[in-house]
């Protein structure tokens, strides 16, 4: 675990899930990190991490975006990938002089028939569309233009960070070391970085003999307890029992975006992912959402029969904005009304033209039927 809690301040480095090596640090770290102070407190996070998992990356985004508390998030030496969208969170983002930020797409693999590879795809692009947004709303550039950051994988120095409004100062403190990494595997890395993970041989393979895994972050040890101070003990008890407390409680109403993510991908609408993650809803109402998308698909096929001018692919648009059924059918009604509108509006005109062109003919015999009349007259 490398998300240290000290003095007020989260530190967390290492790689962004627990997968290559063990000084990773995942959500779940987070969030025991997080009960052991008050929601509604100021909060310093200090990140150093070459990236990781990308999902993991936004369930920690979302843990720290969701604090009643301010949260300022300080980059020393380097937030890259999954961290960078960590580092978004911050109500003030801080780059320490030296330090780097990186950009760019997830990427996955798999192993399977072209369906599985095409199920991938399609989370993959539900995550990229989710992380563009997060780094367009902190940006204020659109979601378009940081996705094509994302694709191009950019590399920020301390000054073009805050210049792209992915920061908002820099400090003239000397950074830390970078986090240990193969940074050989980026297309975009700066040729300083891989050659430091060739000269200290960090490798990416836990099975490589000669790999040198990161230092390891040793915890502060806790103070000892003496037999005089039965208080202390008792605080510290009751502390222990509320963190416990708040971890119950957090785990209980957060929900892992890797799983709605997941979720999303099974029922074939791995669009519907980038929504729910946004709006910070629960895994039990994720599949409550998921589950209502057969219903929004049978809907939108009953109203195409009688109205086929309703989009063919309304169903998927109403399912990716995260519609609910109720407002499945009023965006359903709006547009038979509209599609009937013309049609209505034909009718009475049609109808008009009719009744003008009957008047007509009855003026004529009228008229006709008078000069007959006034010939016999004459007569």
């Amino acid at each position: 675990m490398a998300a240290i809690l000290e003095d007020g301040k989260l530190r967390l480095s290492g790689y962004v899930g627990d997968y290559y090596y063990d000084d990773g640090f995942t959500s779940g770290d987070v969030i025991l990190a997080l009960a052991e102070i008050e929601d509604d407190a100021e909060l310093d996070v200090y990140i150093n991490s070459p990236g990781g998992i990308a999902t993991e990356g936004a369930a920690i985004h979302a843990l720290l975006v969701g604090r009643p508390g301010v949260t300022n998030i300080v980059v020393e030496g380097i937030a890259a990938s999954a961290a960078s969208l960590i580092a978004m969170a911050g109500e003030t983002i801080t780059m320490s002089a030296g330090a780097v930020m990186m950009i760019h797409d997830p990427s996955g693999m798999t192993w399977g028939t072209s369906e599985d590879h095409s199920k991938t795809i399609q989370g993959l692009e539900a995550l990229a569309t989710a992380y563009a947004r997060v780094y367009a709303s902190k940006s204020g550039k659109s979601a378009e233009d940081c996705r094509a950051i994302m694709k191009a994988e950019r590399w920020f120095t301390p000054d073009q960070a805050v210049e792209e409004g992915f920061a908002h100062a820099t400090t003239e403190k000397k950074a830390s070391a970078v986090a240990a990494f193969d940074y050989r595997i980026y297309a975009h890395a700066p040729q300083a970085l891989k050659t430091l993970a060739s000269k200290k041989n960090w490798s990416l393979s836990p099975t490589d003999p000669a790999a040198t895994p990161p230092p390891k972050v040793q915890e502060k040890e806790p103070p000892m307890a003496t037999d005089n101070t039965p208080a202390a003990l008792s605080a510290a008890d009751l502390d222990k029992a509320k963190a416990e407390a708040a971890i119950d409680a957090t785990k209980a109403m957060a929900a892992s975006a890797a799983s709605i993510v997941d979720l999303c991908v099974a029922a074939g609408v791995p669009a519907m992912a980038s929504a729910l993650i946004t709006e910070g809803v629960t895994l039990e109402q994720a599949k409550a959402r998921v589950d209502n998308t057969k219903d929004i698909r049978a809907a939108v096929d009953l109203a195409r029969k009688s109205y086929p001018k309703i989009e063919a692919n309304a169903a998927d648009a109403f399912i990716a904005a995260g519609l609910t059924m109720d407002q499945v059918r009023a965006k359903l009604f709006e547009q038979i009304t509209a599609a009937q509108s013309p049609e209505i509006t034909a009718a009475h005109q049609a109808a008009g033209s009719a009744a003008s062109d009957a008047q007509s003919e009855a003026e004529k015999v009228v008229a006709a039927y008078r000069g007959q009349n006034t010939s016999k007259r004459s007569a």
